[in-house]
Formats: C-alpha cells, structure tokens, sequence
C-alpha cells in the first residue's frame, strides 16, 4: 500500500504515519530522514543535497525526486510506504506521479487529516506545555506565531493537493482532530473500504 498522509502543520500526521506504518508493516517516509540518510551513505544524490545544503540553499525537487526514487527501491518498501512530509507542491505531487508511473505503480491513497486551525494552535501550545512539564524543551516551532507562518504556507503550497488528489478519486478525508487512537481507527476503516 502507497499512501500520502495530508494536512496542515500540528494535524498528526508524523504521529499517525508512525503507528500506521507498525500496524501495516511498511516505512514511513519522511523527506528529512532521507535526505540526512541519504548525505551520511554519500550517494551521488546525498552528495549533491550535501552540497545545496551546505551552501544554505534549498534541496531542489529534482534531487528529492531523487532520492525517493533510490529509497522506495529499497526492498523495505517493496509492499508499500507512506510518505510523510512529500508531496508539498503541485509540482511535487506530479513529479511522483511521474516517477511512479516509471516503476509501474501508484498512489493508493491520500488521507487528509481535516483539522480546525484554531483547536490546531491550541493543540500546539498544550503540547509545548506538555513538553515543559516533563522536563523536556520544546520544539522551536511549537509557538503560536510559528504556526501561523507554517499555516500560511501550507494553505499557499499544500492545501491545493486537496483539489489535485480529489480529482485523481484517491483523496480520503478524516476528522483528525478526534482523539489519536479514533484517527488511527479512521484510517483503517478507510483503508479497508
């Protein structure tokens, strides 16, 4: 199964990949993860993300196209993967589309986490204040600004993947601000449909 988890920053969907990725039995994908593996093994991709980041730039598209096309060959993800964090753009999600294509296989699904921005900052702030109480440090984003900056782009770049998976029938929607092990339930029930 190739699935995409969607929705805007703090929906859950780094946690909920995570458990669907146990109960599936595939890899989580996560863009970042890849990159650093893919710098620390020195592939000729790794190298040259190596390079843009040093230089302070931003890795392109085509080198995360990249290394998604080397990790999904792997043989951990010979049953399937869900990829966390990619696509971000309209360009992304074609560019998948076309590397798939290639390997002869596609997207099963789009699970879009559905969330109220509001009841999102709110879910933010608990969980730096969660972080505080247990003796840890919060994340550097997990404040209310930030998050209205992480919004804002996600409405700007992510949001329009909505409209582009939707018209491809593979979007499915959920309540994401339900209670994690309800979400968790959600996704399978959608899954096995």
């Amino acid at each position: 199964m190739k699935l995409i988890l969607l929705g805007p920053p703090g929906a859950g969907k780094g946690t909920q990949a995570v458990e669907l990725a146990k109960r599936r039995g595939i890899p989580q994908l996560s863009t970042g993860d890849m990159l650093r593996a893919a710098v620390k093994a020195g592939t000729e991709i790794g190298r040259k993300a190596e390079a843009v980041m040093k230089a302070g730039g931003l890795v392109s598209d085509e080198i995360v196209i990249g290394i998604i096309a080397d990790r999904i060959a792997e043989p951990d993800c010979a049953g399937g993967f869900i990829l966390d964090g990619f696509p971000r753009t309209l360009k992304q999600a074609a560019a998948l589309d076309e590397l798939l294509d290639t390997k002869g296989t596609i997207l099963d699904a789009v699970i879009e986490l559905k969330v109220d921005d509001e009841a999102l900052l709110a879910r933010i702030e608990n969980r730096a204040r969660e972080t505080i109480a247990a003796g840890g440090t919060p994340r550097a984003d997990d404040n209310a600004e930030a998050l209205k900056t992480r919004l804002w782009a996600y409405y700007k770049e992510t949001a329009p993947l909505i409209g582009y998976y939707f018209a491809q029938g593979k979007l499915k929607s959920i309540n994401g601000m339900a209670p994690i092990a309800d979400v968790a339930r959600q996704i399978d029930a959608l899954l096995e449909a």
